[in-house]
Order: structure tokens, then sequence, then C-alpha cells
């Protein structure tokens, strides 16, 4: 070996040697001190019997903004201000952005720990993610198609705490989540790598271990979902992941646990099942289920789904582990500021081996059938194929399938006209063509009950002492006449399952969010209309915050329309005018704060029911004339005696 040779060797030794000196002494590695006798921030809870805690390697304590919420009663977490931030799409790099960088370089030598928060933004087509090193963790999720109060909405929600999304947990779901800095690695646009060394520390006198846990993103340029890869690397110092979490004296065991984060967007101000409301579904083995949720206790998933998702009226958040072999729990418990939370945990179980890389995918976007069935039919950037995801939008019950015609039927329309306030009265026109033959038979039904109506009577003054004997005698008589009672009733028993098939499409079919239809007075078809709006004030009682214009209209046409249809012995029932005049009052509060989509339905549905009865009049007419005739020839003439002279 050459003299040179030997020297440069011993150069560097002595050099690496000295810098390791320099930073011990000037620059020793802070340790991490429980605080109030908890565990370390970003530690998991400590296991029973055999205990063990986490902590970042490199003795510094978890810092950044999840660290400082996280922090308890009697907890300081130190608070880190995010930096200028790196833009892939403008191609910037802020300082920050280059201090990331060359500390990532040196990190692999010298186990560098980040001080500072950074956050890395991925801009698609479709949305904005914004992701930061505190814990690696999905801090926002923007949709840029879709508005949320003139904002896109924001699909990631928090309490009084900042968001953090897809935490890890060492631990199942009672365990706290990591929160401590990471080393960034963008990798490129759409991918990017959140990489951590931690210290084991187990129980019992044995050695402490060292293992790397790695997050790594991978986004498509038009689609809602992304990949998701944990990594959890022990080396030889490791052999195995298993942690121990106690709760309330029961003690269980997971490797980690992925925690997406306490609530989907978009905002909301309450969940009445009207508005804004969650739906907890697994998908297991072909078959959907909807789970019951507690507010107070979690639901835990045993049966290992295929994919579970939390769905909203327009939009879902859908897990899919690679394989199924998770565990899951749905929980609502509440939180600061959070009163209705929707979480969903990914509990890994126990690892006997060093390394695992584990896979999740996992969709944020609308709850709609054409962004879903891509990953049905192979044509996404997954290749994902038959996941049969679409089942987190299809509505479930008797009147589905009719609901689905009544859809496609609209879509059709709107194809059309693009508008779906046109669309909603083409399809109640076409609806109306197609009970017409039903109208018809009900009316002229009507009007022969009207002619047979006296010998019914009749029939009713005779046996009112014999109930039995005078239903035998009425049966015979509509036989003897064909007519058929039922067929008067028919076509409004028909048309209730319509009216509830349309308000469960008019309330929940995604496209009618935001659809205009008239400006400035009816922007969105999926909420109630407003002419005037109280600012900081409601009617009192009624609680109403908008005087809407709508219900009134519907009102006058079931008025309208019930004094059109209303039959000569109908006026001089009262219980019948009760029922005209009361009851389009009852459905005018029950309705007042409905979808304007449904308003507009029932309103043209009742307009051109009218139209349709006036038709159905004149066509009758001379029927009527005819039988008010016979009625007439049939009554005796009573001629008046003629007085005797006296």
């Amino acid at each position: 070996m050459e003299k040179n040779t030997i020297l440069a060797i011993v150069l560097s030794v002595a050099v690496i040697l000295g810098f390791y000196f320099v930073q011990g002494i000037f620059f020793p590695p802070k340790p991490s001190f429980p605080a109030n006798g908890a565990a370390s921030q970003g530690a998991s809870a400590p296991a029973a019997g055999n205990a063990a805690s986490v902590v970042p390697a490199g003795g510094a304590p978890a810092t950044g903004s999840a660290a400082a919420e996280s922090a308890g009663p009697g907890t300081a977490g130190p608070s880190v201000e995010a930096g200028e931030l790196y833009d892939p799409a403008a191609g910037e790099t802020g300082p920050q952005a280059e201090n990331a960088l060359a500390e990532s370089d040196l990190a692999n030598f010298f186990d560098l720990s980040p001080t500072q928060e950074e956050r890395v933004v991925i801009n698609t087509d479709i949305l904005t993610a914004t992701l930061s090193s505190a814990g690696g963790d999905i801090v926002s999720w923007k949709l840029k198609e879709h508005d949320d109060k003139g904002e896109p909405v924001e699909m990631i929600l928090s309490g009084d705490r900042k968001a953090h999304a897809f935490s890890i947990a060492f631990g199942d779901q009672n365990a706290p989540p990591v929160n401590a800095l990471f080393h960034v690695r963008r990798i490129s646009d759409y991918s990017v790598e959140f990489y951590r060394d931690f210290t084991l520390s187990p129980g019992g006198g044995a050695s402490p271990g060292r293992f790397t846990l790695t997050k790594r993103y991978d986004f498509k340029p038009n689609e809602f979902m992304f990949e998701l890869t944990v990594s959890l690397d022990g080396g030889y110092s490791v052999p195995g992941f298993d942690f121990a979490t106690e709760n309330s004296g029961n003690v269980s065991r997971a490797a980690y646990t992925l925690i997406t984060g306490p609530q989907i967007g978009p905002s909301f101000e309450k969940l009445d099942q009207r508005y804004e409301y969650r739906q907890y579904i697994t998908y297991t083995n072909g078959k959907r289920r909807l789970e019951k949720i507690n507010d107070e206790r979690p639901n835990i998933i045993n049966s290992r789904p295929n994919w579970a998702a939390i769905a909203g009226k327009y939009f879902t958040l859908i897990a899919i582990p690679y394989p199924a072999q998770y565990d899951m729990v749905f929980s609502a418990k509440p939180e600061p500021g959070l009163p209705a939370a929707s979480r969903l945990y990914i509990i890994r179980p126990p690892l006997s081996t060093s390394r695992t890389e584990d896979t999740y995918r996992f969709y944020i976007g609308p709850k709609n059938q054409e962004s879903l069935a891509i990953y049905n039919n192979g044509r996404n950037g997954f290749n994902l194929q038959n996941t049969q995801l679409i089942e987190a939008a299809n509505t479930r019950g008797f009147l589905s399938p009719l609901e689905r015609v009544l859809k496609w039927l609209l879509l059709i329309f709107y194809r059309m006209i693009p508008n779906y306030g046109v669309a909603i009265i083409l399809l109640t026109l076409l609806v109306k063509v197609i009970f017409f033959p039903l109208t018809k038979k009900s009316s002229e039904s009507t009007l022969r009950m009207q002619a047979i109506s006296p010998k019914i009577k009749e029939l009713q003054a005779k046996y009112k002492d014999n109930p039995q004997k005078m239903n035998a005698e009425m049966a015979g008589l509509y036989k003897k006449e064909g007519y058929n009672p039922v067929s008067g009733c028919l076509p409004m028993l028909l048309q209730i399952p319509i009216f509830f098939a349309m308000y469960n499409l008019f309330n929940n079919h995604f496209d009618l969010r935001g659809a205009l239809f008239i400006p400035k007075w009816i922007p969105d078809l999926s909420l109630p209309e407003s002419v005037y709006h109280f600012s900081g004030f409601s009617l009192p009682i009624l609680g109403w915050t908008d005087i809407r214009l709508l219900p009134f209209i519907y009102v006058g046409s079931q008025l309208l329309y019930g004094k059109v249809t209303q039959t000569p012995d109908q006026q001089s029932n009262t219980q019948m005018k009760l029922m005209l005049y009361a009851m389009p009052l009852i459905f005018f509060f029950i309705l007042y704060d409905v979808p304007s989509g449904l308003l507009i339905y029932w309103i043209f549905s009742n307009m051109l029911t009218l139209v349709q009865q006036l038709a159905i009049n004149k066509y009758l007419a001379p029927k009527r004339a005819a039988q008010a005739a016979a009625a007439a020839a049939r009554e005796p003439v009573i001629v008046p005696k003629k007085k005797k002279k006296k």
C-alpha cells in the first residue's frame, strides 16, 4: 500500500473521531425525560409486564406543533413555527427546504435530529395535500373542484388542535400518536418519504434496540387515492415489534396503529341526517355492512375487512389495507372543539420479525359512482380491480332500485339540458305522463262512485244495525256495478314510494351539491333556498334563520290542487275539508328546510296534476251531465195536492 494512501486513511479516521469528540463535549444530546411521570412525547404507552418505551433516537424530545398540542395538563411541549414551504409546482425552494436538504445528507452519517417542522405540498390537478414532518402526517387535504363556503373543500378537520391525519402510534388505538420530527426525502412531485430512528428500551435489563420508521406517500395526478407505505426496520437489534397498551385494566398488544384523524370534511354545523351525517361501512368477502357506533365506546371490527369507510353525505374516506389482515376500530368519541368525531384506527398485529413493509391505500374524495367506479375496472394508477368501492356510495333499502332508476333518468335529462333544475322538472313530467292512465282511471272511478253513492246510502240506512249484512250487500253492489273501491286511491298509493325515492335522490345525489337552478335565488339544489337571511337572529319557537319562498309556493299549489280535485260529496264533508286545508299547512312546516330540489319536484308535480285534472274534468264533463240527467229522471216527481174548497 502506498504511503499517501495510508496517510489519507489515518487523516480521515482522525477527522471523524475529532468530530464526534467535539460534538460530545460542546453539543451533547439532550436527554428525554417524562413529563410529570408520563411517557415521553412520541412514546407509546408502557408495556405491561416486560415494560418498554420508545423515544426518538438522538435523545431529542418530540418537537413541533403536534407535540405541543399533544401535551396534556402540566406538560410543556415546544412550539415550532412552520418556515417557508417548498412548493414543487412553483419550483421554489425556501430557506427551510435548503436546510432540510443539507441536513438529510448528513443525517445518514451523524443522526442529526430535525429541529424545525417542515411542510411539503403536493399539488395535483384535483387536490392539494399538505404534509408535515411532525409525525410524517397529512395536515390538509383540499379538493380543488368542490366548493365549501367559497373555498375548496377541506377534508381533514380537527377541533381545538391542529389537524393531523394518518398518524402512527406504537401500540393499539389507546396509545398516543408519534409526533416527533421526521427527516424528509422528496422523491418526486408526487412522492415524499418521512423517516426517523427510534430507540427501544425493553425492561428486564435487556440492552436497548434501535429501529427506523419510514412513511412513504405516493400520489397520482388525477386521482383522489394515495398509497401509504409504512416500514419498520429493526436490523439486528430489534427482533420484533410487540407493544402492549393498558386501558381500564385490560392489556392489548399490537405492532402499531394507523390513525386516520378526528374527522373528515367538509365543515358542518351539525350531524342530523338531513344536512350532514356519518356512516361507518365495512366490506368483507363481498358483503357490505353498516356498523353501529357508540359515542363513548369504540366499535372494534375483528372481521379484518377488505376495506372500511367513513362516509358523509357527499364525501367519503375509504381505507384499503394490503393484505386484509388487520383489525379496525371505528370511534366517534368527541374531543375539545369537535363535538362530533369520526375516527378509523387500523391495528397492525404484533410482529415477530425485525422488518416489515405494509401498504395501505386511502381514498379521500367525492362519494359518487363516477369517481369510485374506476377502482373496479382497472383504469386507475394503482391497477385496482373489483374493489367494489362504489358500495360506499350506493344506497340501501327496498326503495334503492327505484332511486337508481330515477337517478339514471335524471342524468339523461341533464345531458339533454345541463341544468339540474330543468332536469328535475322534466323527470317530474315523465313521471306524470307514466302515471296519467292510472290518474284518469282514478277520476273515472270517482265519477262512478258518485253515481252509485245514493244506493250505498240506502244500504247503509237499511242495514245500519247489521254491519255484516251491510258489508255483504255493498260488496254485491260493487260487483254488480263493476266498481273497485281501491281504484280511486291507487295512483296516490303508488306515488308515495316515488316521493320517498325522490327525497333520497335529491337529498343525497352528489351532482346536486352546488347545482345552480336560478341565479341569486336557487344556487344550490341540495340546500334550502333563501330570499332573506336573518343575520345573527332566528325566529322564536320556529328557529328559522331564513325566509324561504318555495314552501309558500308549495302550499299555494297544494291548496289549489286540492280545490280542483275535490268532489261534490267532499265539499260537504267537514273531515275532508279539514284534510284539504290542514295537511298542506302541516307539511309546510315539515318541508320548510328540505332541499330545494325536492320542493321543485313537489310544486311542479302539483301543477302538472292540476293540468291533468282539468283535462280529465273536461273529458268527463259529458258523462257527468248524463249521470246528472239520469239521476234526475230516477227521482219521483211530487205533485202538490189541490186543496178542497169549503
